[in-house]
C-alpha cells in the first residue's frame, strides 16, 4: 500500500512486485501432454518437414477459424511475407498505422510500399472510408488488422476491394477464437494470418498460420513456404523456409487444449480491471463490442491527460517502477517510426492520438485477481495523486540539449 508519493518505487520506494507482471505471459498448458507430445515426434523422427504434429495442428485450427485451409508456418511476419509473394502482390498495399510494425515490414521487406490509413476512433481498427480515398493506379492490396482481437468493417473493406479489384488480407495475429458476430475470424477476405507467438493466447513458441478458404491459393502458399516444391525434387517457382516445426506444433496443440480455460480467465481478468478501473477520472478501459467475441487477450487502457492529470508515459513509468511492464500497444504507431516516417511522413489524427493514450496492462493465466488488485491500486494512487507525480516526475527527467542552452547560454 502506497500511503505517499515517495513511496512509488519511481521515487526511490520499495517496488509492488518482486516479479515482473507481464502482458501474455506465455502459457505452457499441460507440460506432461506437451512431453508426450515431444516424445512421439522424437520417436518418430520427422521433426519438421509436415509432421504428424503440424498436420494436426493445422487440422484443428482450420475448424476454429472456420476454413478448409490451414498452412502452420515458424511466424506471422513469414505469414505475410509468404502471402504477398503467392499472391504476386506489388506496388501500394494499403494497411493501418495502428498495428505492430512487423505488417508494414513485411509489406516493405517484399518490395512493396505500405500506404498507411487512419482508423476508427472507436475501436481502432481500419478506417474504411479512408481506405477508399488512399487507392490509386498502384495499388493492389488492402491488409485489415483485427486490433486487440476486435474485427474490422469486414463488410465495408470487402465491398471495396471488389470494386477496385483489389486483394483483401487480414492481419489476425490478435484474432485466434475471436469472431465477427457468429462468424469466426478466419475466413474473411482472401486469406487470414494467425501469430502463435510466446506472448499470445494460442502459442507454439513462436509460429503463425494463414487460413484460407481458396484451394488453389492454398496450393500456392503451400508451396511458397516450403523453397517452392510442388513435389519431391520438383521446384514450381521462387519459395521460402516458412515452415513450422514439429516442436513448436506440440506446443500448439498443448496450448489449444487449454484454449476456453485460459480464455475464460482473460475475460475474467479483464471484469475485474473494469471494475476496478471505474469512475478514475481521464482514464478508459478500452471495451469490446458484445456483438463479437473476444478472446481478452488485451486489456487496454486509454490515459487521456488533460482529465487524469498526467500523461501516459508517466503512468507507464509509475507501472514499470513497480515491475509491472505494461506496454505501449501500438505506440508510436507505424507511421511514426523509420525508415517510415523520413520518406513517407502523414498526418493521421485518429491513430495519434490513440497511439499517444494506450497502455495494455498485463494479462494471462500467470496473472492473478490478487495481482490485478495490486495493479490497479497502483493506478488508482497515481490517479489521484497525479499533479504531485507528475510535477516529481518533470522535476527527474534529464535536461535537453535545448534546455541546456535556454539555462546556461550558448556553449
Amino acid at each position: 500500500m502506497k500511503r505517499g508519493v515517495d513511496d512509488l518505487a519511481l521515487f526511490g520506494g520499495h517496488a509492488e512486485f518482486d516479479q515482473t507482471l507481464l502482458v501474455g505471459r506465455p502459457s505452457t498448458g499441460d507440460r506432461t501432454k506437451l512431453y508426450e507430445r515431444l516424445d512421439r515426434a522424437l520417436d518418430n523422427g520427422r521433426l519438421t518437414g509436415g509432421g504428424m504434429l503440424v498436420r494436426e495442428f493445422e487440422d484443428r485450427i482450420a475448424h476454429m477459424a472456420g476454413t478448409r485451409h490451414c498452412i502452420a508456418v515458424c511466424n506471422a511476419t513469414a505469414a505475410l511475407e509468404v502471402i504477398i509473394r503467392a499472391q504476386n502482390l506489388h506496388g501500394e498495399i494499403i494497411i493501418p498505422s495502428m498495428t505492430f510494425i512487423a505488417t508494414a515490414h513485411a509489406v516493405r521487406y517484399m518490395g512493396a510500399t505500405p500506404v498507411f490509413a487512419d482508423i476508427d476512433p472507436v475501436t481502432g481498427t481500419i478506417d474504411p472510408d479512408h481506405v477508399e480515398t488512399l487507392i490509386t493506379p498502384h495499388t493492389t492490396a488492402i491488409i485489415g488488422v483485427h486490433l486487440w482481437g476486435q474485427p474490422c468493417d469486414v463488410d465495408r473493406l470487402a465491398d471495396i476491394a471488389h470494386r477496385h479489384n483489389l486483394t483483401l488480407i487480414y492481419d489476425a495475429a490478435h484474432g485466434i477464437g475471436c469472431s465477427h458476430g457468429p462468424t469466426p475470424i478466419g475466413g474473411f477476405g482472401h486469406a487470414e494470418v494467425f501469430s502463435f507467438n510466446a506472448t499470445k493466447v494460442v502459442n507454439s513458441f513462436e509460429g503463425g498460420a494463414i487460413v484460407t478458404n481458396d484451394d488453389d491459393f492454398a496450393l500456392r502458399v503451400r508451396q511458397a513456404h516450403n523453397f517452392g516444391f510442388i513435389a519431391p525434387g520438383l521446384i514450381g517457382g521462387l519459395g521460402t523456409n516458412a515452415k513450422m516445426s514439429e516442436a513448436s506444433g506440440a506446443m500448439g496443440l498443448t496450448s489449444l487444449d487449454v484454449f476456453d480455460e485460459v480464455v475464460a480467465h482473460n475475460k475474467a481478468g479483464y471484469d475485474l480491471y473494469r471494475d476496478l478501473l471505474a469512475g478514475l477520472p481521464g482514464l478508459t478501459v478500452h471495451a469490446y463490442d458484445p456483438r463479437h467475441r473476444n478472446n481478452f487477450q488485451y486489456v487496454v487502457v486509454k490515459v487521456d491527460q488533460d482529465h487524469a492529470g498526467l500523461h501516459r508515459d508517466v503512468l507507464l513509468d509509475v507501472l514499470r517502477a513497480e515491475n509491472v511492464y505494461a506496454l505501449m500497444y501500438f505506440s508510436p504507431a507505424c507511421h511514426q517510426l523509420e525508415p517510415y516516417r523520413s520518406e513517407h511522413p502523414v498526418t493521421l489524427p485518429h491513430t495519434e492520438r490513440l497511439a499517444e493514450q494506450v497502455i495494455a496492462l498485463p494479462t494471462g493465466p500467470a496473472t492473478t485477481s490478487s495481482d490485478i488488485h495490486r495493479v490497479c491500486e497502483i493506478v488508482r494512487f497515481a490517479i489521484e495523486h497525479s499533479a504531485e507525480i507528475a510535477a516529481q516526475w518533470q522535476d527527474n527527467q534529464p535536461e535537453t540539449a535545448e534546455q541546456l542552452v535556454s539555462s546556461h547560454g550558448e556553449a
